[in-house]
């Protein structure tokens, strides 16, 4: 169990545990209801949870406030598959200072991501 846990709250949690697994190879944890259009979604990530919560009233577009920082082992090739899986990758990866590959994408509801490579 993770001391803080990330949860996302979207009109749509199957949209984005389709993107999220299919990018990260995450796994679903958990689901409530078990049957019918789920409330509550519970990935993991790496040794991280994340929370999916639905709700209808939720606008989706730029990106918040919050920044998902995730350790990834190869920036460069999960870039194709985040727009194919709905997001974007608009300004490609780049070499920080301070020792990580970064590359600034959104999820399909507009949540900011850094995905990021220690080099």
């Amino acid at each position: 169990m993770s001391t803080v846990q990330p949860i996302l709250v979207t009109p749509d949690p199957e949209r984005l545990r389709a993107f999220y697994t299919g990018l990260l190879d995450d796994a679903e944890t958990e689901r409530f209801p078990a049957e019918g259009p789920a409330f509550y979604l519970g990935l993991r990530v790496g040794d991280t949870a994340l929370g999916l919560t639905a709700d209808d009233s939720v606008s989706t577009g730029e990106p918040g406030r919050v920044l998902l920082g995730i350790e990834v082992p190869d920036v460069d090739a999960l870039l194709p598959r985040v727009a194919e899986l709905g997001g974007t990758a608009p300004s490609g990866s780049a070499d920080m200072p301070w020792g990580q590959r970064v590359a600034h994408v959104t999820d399909p509801d507009g949540n900011a991501l850094n995905l990021t490579q220690q080099l």
